[in-house]
């Protein structure tokens, strides 16, 4: 059933609402329009693409969870966090993250990933990169999705936590970091701070 464009839209603002992650094309669908009328509602409507949607919602999630640094700060977008348990970051490289002769992207920008996850992971005020082992497992290209999931390994007692990182691209390994973090709250095996 067709409605008329105000009506459309107006229910085309409720359905985002109530799913910030509805895409374009399921919007046309359900509305029985063309892809192209959703972009011009939502354009007059001031309502954002769906991957900025997706960092608002991100964004507001995860800013009051990390506590080691600000989430502007952290490479990447997070787009899942279990402090103390686990961590998942997005980050597309651009043409401004790669060599310009072989459109490889540069490698301290995989590891500012990884690293900014292990710390933002870190329940603690005070999380600092103690030791790093790394593994650059096969070079990213510009236009890549690189996706680097953080798992917590060990909370140990002596105020560090390891926290192993591996990135992907797909489904295959690009990158693999064993990061031993410093942190200012000491950890005990039952969980509690001291």
């Amino acid at each position: 059933m067709r409605r008329n464009k105000r009506e459309r839209q107006r229910l085309l603002q409720a359905t985002i609402e109530e799913n910030p992650f509805v895409t374009d094309e399921q919007l046309a669908e359900k509305f029985s329009v063309s892809i192209q009328t959703i972009r011009l509602d939502r354009l007059e409507l001031s309502i954002p693409e769906l991957r900025e949607r997706i960092k608002h919602v991100a964004e507001r999630t995860f800013a009051d969870e990390v506590k080691s640094l600000p989430i502007e700060e952290v490479i990447g977008e997070i787009i899942d966090m279990q402090l103390d348990e686990s961590a998942i970051s997005i980050f597309d490289v651009k043409q401004e993250h790669v060599f310009k002769r072989n459109q490889i992207a540069r490698g301290h920008h995989l590891f500012a990933q990884a690293n900014s996850l292990a710390v933002a992971v870190i329940n603690d005020e005070l999380a600092l990169t103690a030791k790093a082992n790394i593994r650059f497992m096969r070079p990213v290209k510009e236009g890549e999705r690189v996706v680097a999931k953080a798992k917590v390994k060990n909370l140990n007692e002596n105020g560090r936590t390891v926290v192993e990182v591996n990135s992907y691209v797909g489904q295959e390994l690009v990158f693999q970091g064993e990061f031993h973090m410093y942190r200012s709250n000491v950890v005990k095996k039952d969980g509690e701070e001291r």
